[in-house]
């Protein structure tokens, strides 16, 4: 472990940069566009070189561990619903970035300790899988659920682990592949509000930086009442220091400060199949603001520097995390999504089209920055606040 990292976030066993799993991984092949935001694989299926695969893993993260005090607290099963969506759309919103929009096959994987996640909690996740799918399916997006697997592991796995393996086939000539230039400009897609097709305001949380808030949100009776949600390794000084409950409202349009954390992850599908289907042509890079918050970009850029000057105003969501523990905003901008999550790079005169097809959809866009040519890759965020530079 890398002791120079003394961040709260880092105190609490997870990492914004993820320096380590990348040098562990750097030799690794990168497929056939070493820059595309997933790896894109030769037709190993069939074998067609006009075709790709692409393969993708991830899980809902520590949002289980939320899920499970609220469901603990409350009873109310439902709040899995939501993590079967996070876990999906971590996933396929990361496909969605290289032009994969549908066909796309399922599965999951499920590992819980059987002494404390019964068998109605399980029923509820597959039962949020398939109210997603079905969701999609109304918006002309087809998924397809393979089966998946249960593990009972309650020697690794402390309360539960719910994640999904997803698979396509698709032509290379429908791909998007990372090109972002000196000149573009980047379109913002917000990560708050309600869409369209979704059936509740979202706060715009997502599923990452998940340990922060809870731990930065949520009071100490937590660790109390619930100490198998948190790794019992992890500095006492960081463990749940905040001052709200689950059912305190927040400052977040009619949710609780425990919906306001479980809103679940707001999928780009539907909007970015409609934006390939008018502009695919044009656009230069897409990015889903996942790992890294708004630094995320840099892994996918050579010789450019990214300029984001005109963000979103910061959620009232975020507002809440950064009152609760004072974290510095250089921090939050690397471990939070701060107020959009998906961005599209491209020329300044298509950035009107873009924000016209997500206002169908009722989604908040506005450019929020641009690239320029640069000796090396790095990131500005200039805010009220300040401006930092990763």
């Amino acid at each position: 472990m890398d002791m120079k990292e003394t961040s709260k976030y880092e105190k609490r066993g997870v990492s914004a940069t993820k320096d380590e799993v990348h040098e562990a991984i750097k030799d690794l092949d990168k497929g056939l566009y070493p820059l595309a935001f997933c790896k894109i694989l030769p037709d190993v299926v069939g074998s067609d070189d006009q075709y790709c695969n692409i393969m993708h893993a991830d899980t809902a993260g520590t949002k289980t561990s939320l899920a499970y005090m609220y469901w603990r607290e409350t009873g109310d099963l439902s709040v899995w619903h939501g993590i079967s969506q996070d876990a999906i759309v971590m996933n396929v919103d990361d496909m969605a970035c290289v032009g994969c929009t549908d066909g796309i096959v399922l599965s999951s994987t499920i590992g819980r300790n059987k002494n404390l996640i019964p068998g109605a909690v399980i029923a509820a996740l597959i039962e949020g899988t398939t109210m997603f799918i079905e969701s999609m399916r109304e918006q002309g997006i087809a998924l397809h659920l393979s089966g998946g697997e249960t593990a009972d592991v309650g020697d690794i796995v402390r309360t539960i682990d719910a994640g999904f393996t997803t698979f396509a086939r698709l032509p290379r000539k429908e791909l998007v592949v990372n090109q972002i230039q000196g000149g573009d400009v980047i379109v913002g897609l917000s990560s708050t509000g309600q869409t369209t097709y979704e059936n509740a305001y979202n706060s715009g949380v997502g599923s990452n930086g998940l340990t922060a808030a809870r731990h930065d949100v949520l009071n100490k009776s937590y660790a109390e009442n619930f100490p198998e949600s948190f790794d019992p390794n992890t500095d006492a000084s960081v463990v749940f220091t905040g001052p709200h409950r689950m059912l305190d409202p927040s400052p977040v349009q009619d949710l609780t400060v425990g919906k306001a954390l479980l809103s679940p992850t707001r999928t780009y599908l539907p909007v970015l199949k409609a934006l390939y289907g008018e502009l695919k042509d044009h656009i230069h890079g897409v990015i889903h603001c996942t790992g890294g918050g708004q630094t995320k970009v840099k892994k996918f850029i050579a010789n450019k520097r990214v300029i984001k000057n005109d963000l979103f105003p910061v959620p009232p969501f975020f507002q809440m995390i950064r009152e609760a523990s004072g974290t510095e905003w250089k921090e939050m901008y690397q471990v939070f999504n701060m107020g959009h999550r998906m961005e599209i790079y491209l020329p300044e005169d298509k950035a009107a089209k873009v924000i016209e097809i997500a206002g169908n959809f009722s989604l908040d866009a506005k450019v929020i920055g641009h690239v320029e040519e640069s000796k090396g890759e790095s990131v500005t965020i200039e805010t009220d606040q300040g401006t930092y530079t990763y």
